[in-house]
C-alpha cells in the first residue's frame, strides 16, 4: 500500500472517485474533474489517495488546512475506502498520513466527524488517538 498526496488531476482519480463517493454517500455526486483540480489547487485542501499493491487507488482521504484566530487547525473529511479494500489498514494509512502532514504544516488540532453507525471507523479513530468532544454539532444547508 502507498499513500500520496495528490497534486493533479488525471482521468484516473476522477475514475475512483466516481467508484468511492457512492460507497460514502448515497446523497452526494461525485465531483467532476474541475472540481477536483479546485480541490488540489487550493492551498486549504490535501487530497490523499491510498493505492494498492497493484497500484489501484481504494481509497481517499481529505485534509482541511485553515487559520483562525486561536491556530491553525485542519478537519478531516470524506474518508472513504473501497468495500473491497476494508480491513487491511487502509483508513488508518490515510488517517495517519494526514495526521504527519498537518504537524508538519503546525496545524494545533485536528478534527473529524463519524457518524454514530459507523462503528469501525470510530473504534479506528479512537484508536489513533481521538478523543470524542462533548459538543453540538450544527449545520445550515444553504
Amino acid at each position: 500500500m502507498q499513500i500520496e498526496i495528490a497534486h493533479a488531476v488525471t482521468e484516473e482519480i476522477v475514475e475512483a472517485f466516481a467508484r468511492l463517493i457512492p460507497q460514502l454517500s448515497s446523497s452526494s455526486l461525485p465531483p467532476t474533474h474541475e472540481e477536483l483540480q479546485e480541490m488540489v489547487n487550493s492551498d486549504a485542501s490535501i487530497l490523499f489517495l491510498a493505492r494498492d499493491d497493484e497500484g489501484r487507488i481504494v481509497g481517499t482521504l481529505t485534509l482541511v488546512v485553515f487559520r483562525i484566530p486561536t491556530g491553525r487547525r485542519a478537519w478531516i473529511e470524506d474518508v472513504v475506502v473501497d468495500e473491497a479494500a476494508r480491513g487491511r489498514g487502509i483508513g488508518e494509512a490515510l488517517t495517519r498520513a494526514a495526521l504527519e502532514h498537518a504537524a508538519r504544516l503546525g496545524v494545533k488540532t485536528v478534527d473529524l466527524t463519524s457518524r454514530p453507525s459507523r462503528e469501525a471507523a470510530n473504534r479506528l479513530y479512537q484508536k489513533i488517538g481521538f478523543v470524542r468532544r462533548e459538543t453540538n454539532l450544527y449545520r445550515y444547508t444553504l
